[in-house]
C-alpha cells in the first residue's frame, strides 16, 4: 500500500459528487456526510485500517453498523478516495490523498464549477467576500496575484 499523495494526474484524482452541497461544510461539501465522517476517521487513524478499526472511531460519535461503515467504505474506494489491500485476511484501507491534498482538489473542482457561472462576476464577488469576511487573506490575494503576473512578464 503507498502513501497518501496528490494524483498525478486527473485518472488518479478522485470522482467527486458533480453537485456540491452549500449547507455542509468542508469534505461534507462534495461527498455525502456519512462518506466524509469515514474519510475524516480514516485521515485520523493515520495508517493502514481495518473496517473495524474505523468502524470502532466513527461509533464513538454516530450510530452506525458495521455493515453501513464497510459500504461507505467500499464506495470511497470505487470513487477513488480511499485504495483498499488485503492484509492478515482483513482489508485495509487507506486514504489515497491526504487531507490538505484532497481539499486541494475539491477546492479547484469547486472553483472551476464556480467560474461556470462567469470569471468576471465571480472574481468580483470574491474580491468582496473577502474584503468583508478576512481581509487579510484578501492581501495574500493580492500578493498571489502579484506573483502570478511577475512569473507571467505581466507586471
Amino acid at each position: 500500500m503507498s502513501k497518501p499523495k496528490r494524483p498525478a494526474n486527473a485518472a488518479d484524482a478522485p470522482r467527486l459528487h458533480d453537485s456540491l452541497r452549500l449547507s455542509a461544510n468542508g469534505v461534507g461539501m462534495v461527498l455525502g456526510d456519512l462518506e466524509a465522517r469515514v474519510l475524516r476517521a480514516v485521515w485520523a487513524i493515520g495508517r493502514p485500517a481495518t473496517a473495524r478499526a474505523i468502524h470502532d472511531r466513527i461509533v464513538q460519535a454516530h450510530a452506525i453498523s458495521p455493515l453501513t461503515t464497510i459500504t461507505v467504505l467500499n464506495r470511497l474506494v470505487v470513487k477513488g478516495v480511499l485504495g483498499r489491500d488485503r492484509a492478515s485476511g482483513a482489508f485495509e484501507y487507506v486514504a489515497r490523498m491526504n487531507e490538505t491534498a484532497f481539499m486541494a482538489h475539491a477546492s479547484r473542482r469547486v472553483v472551476e464549477g464556480i467560474l461556470s457561472f462567469g470569471p468576471d462576476a465571480v472574481a468580483s464577488l470574491l474580491v468582496d467576500v473577502l474584503a468583508e469576511r478576512d481581509p487579510a487573506q484578501l492581501e495574500a490575494l493580492a500578493r498571489l496575484i502579484r506573483r502570478r503576473l511577475r512569473e507571467r512578464g505581466e507586471e
